[in-house]
């Protein structure tokens, strides 16, 4: 079995831009810099034939290489927050590349992904985090915007089975059309 997603990396400035604001929370564990990524669509525990399948299918995409910026620190969980991620500015090419492989994971019989997709990078998970340190946390960092992040190509990953993933292994890469 294999568990596979697909993402965009992150340059090493924006990188180490966001890596430089981890820190200050009680019961925040922080993301590894290293496994930044944006995900575009979880594909999940599958067979190898099918990951095969999956990996030949994404190669045959043809899409432009577009552009995307970082906007604002939050958080995900509402009143029980599980996460600080920093937001994807809206995009149509990011969804249009997202909504691209949704099509095709259905078409090679995986199950819709149920969760609405709202692009982002995970910095942290929350486990009764104190919500007064959040709060000064997200509010001193919602602001943040990244520089130009240029997509060229997304990239085929795979996790170990584990709560919050990573490491992360690059199974493939796949270039934009004219990058």
């Amino acid at each position: 079995m294999l568990r596979l997603f697909t993402g965009i990396e992150l340059p090493t400035l924006v990188t180490e831009d966001l890596a430089m604001m981890q820190g200050g929370i009680m019961g925040a564990t922080w993301i590894d810099p290293e496994s930044f990524h944006i995900t575009l669509r979880f594909i999940g525990d599958i067979q190898v034939g099918l990951g095969r399948e999956v990996a030949l299918a994404l190669d045959r995409m043809e899409l432009k290489p577009f552009s995307i910026t970082l906007k604002g620190i939050d958080i995900f969980g509402g009143k029980k927050p599980h996460s600080i991620i920093a937001h994807v500015e809206e995009s149509a090419e990011l969804r249009r590349l997202q909504q691209s492989q949704e099509r095709i994971c259905q078409t090679l019989g995986l199950e819709p992904e149920p969760r609405r997709f709202i692009p982002h990078v995970t910095l942290a998970r929350l486990r009764d985090a104190d919500p007064i340190a959040l709060q000064r946390y997200i509010e001193s960092h919602a602001l943040y915007r990244s520089g130009t992040i240029r997509v060229e190509r997304f990239v085929l990953f795979s996790s170990r089975p584990s709560r919050g993933g990573g490491p992360y292994a690059v199974e493939e890469i796949y270039g934009m059309v004219g990058a």
